[in-house]
């Protein structure tokens, strides 16, 4: 196999602006075929992108053509489709976050490993060249030794009839924004964060969250503040703060594939900007799904990965103080 034959199990609207347009400029990947819970939808996706419109999802799951899988579905819906994706013998990139709770993360995790098939999150702000940079900085010392990481992923109020806010479908602001903060955290601070507290705020009658902040802590004392939301002017932010300076990321989650990135180091008498290249997070993330598949590379790093973060999220949860808005 020289090339990933990619189907999609739905046709969200990240999947049309972003992903399905990345996997066409991508190495390694093929989109063959898309479905939709609406016919005409799926038709409409097929004939943007000069692929085959299947008639559901599970016959996009039987076709021969088919080796893995993109589920830019409702999270609420991950598990089950992810599930049944992996029992049709398909490697499977999954919308972030894969499920809603560690139990089921834990499931899928072992269902991948024993079919010997590749499941990843779609976290592709990872796969952007400037965490990577701001990571060397920080171990070369331009900041001293770090002591609070900070981050911020807030977005204005979504239309009131935006899966967003449907509990039944695994709505809420940490499952959508607040996911990306704490994985940023662990990739910067490791994985022994302990989840010291929480504050979840509330819609007054959906049910979901709306709004939250979170306090981690890592083994060494160094601290994690994370901030998150709905109801919020846009931020995409993060800065660590160490004991000879600081350093700070604007548009650290989501930046355009053309924008280049500006990282600000600031000291007690001096402050400088560093301009890096731009980077396409979305073709890179794909490419490393298809190379991962291709190559047979090792699970096991993409497994503590994903697991880790599912427990996060769950003791987030469960440390919570809920205030409803």
């Amino acid at each position: 196999m020289h090339v990933v034959r990619m189907g999609v199990l739905g046709c969200a609207s990240i999947a049309f602006r972003r992903v399905l347009p990345a996997m066409q400029e991508a190495d390694g990947i093929e989109l063959k075929a898309v479905a939709s819970r609406d016919p005409a939808k799926a038709r409409r996706f097929a004939a943007h992108f000069g692929c085959a419109a299947a008639d559901g999802y599970d016959e996009l799951l039987e076709r021969p053509d088919i080796d893995a899988v993109y589920v830019p579905l409702p999270t609420g819906l991950h598990a089950h489709w992810v599930s049944r994706a992996l029992a049709a013998g398909k490697h499977v990139l999954s919308e972030k976050p894969l499920t809603w709770d560690q139990t089921t993360a834990l499931d899928l995790v072992d269902q991948a490993r024993k079919a010997g098939l590749w499941l990843m999150e779609n976290y592709m702000f990872l796969h952007h060249g400037q965490h990577a940079t701001v990571r060397g900085l920080v171990t070369d010392g331009r900041i001293g030794a770090p002591r609070v990481f900070s981050a911020s992923f807030g977005i204005p109020p979504l239309n009131e009839a935006d899966v967003r806010y449907d509990s039944g479908l695994g709505g809420g602001a940490l499952l959508d924004v607040g996911v990306y903060p704490i994985r940023a955290a662990s990739y910067f601070l490791g994985p022994e964060l302990d989840v010291i507290g929480s504050v979840l705020r509330l819609h007054p009658t959906r049910g979901v969250d709306v709004a939250g902040h979170i306090l981690l802590a890592a083994p060494s004392g160094v601290t994690a503040e994370l901030s998150f939301g709905f109801e919020h002017s846009y931020r995409s932010w993060y800065g660590i703060w160490g004991d000879h300076g600081r350093l700070t990321l604007d548009r650290a989650f989501t930046p355009p594939p053309a924008r280049q990135p500006v990282i600000r180091i600031v000291s007690q008498d001096h402050a400088e900007e560093l301009t890096l290249p731009a980077d396409h997070q979305f073709r890179n993330i794909v490419e490393y799904f298809a190379r991962s598949v291709l190559d047979g590379a090792d699970y096991d790093a993409q497994a503590e990965a994903i697991t880790h973060q599912a427990e996060l999220v769950d003791r987030v949860r469960s440390h919570a103080v809920r205030v409803t808005a």
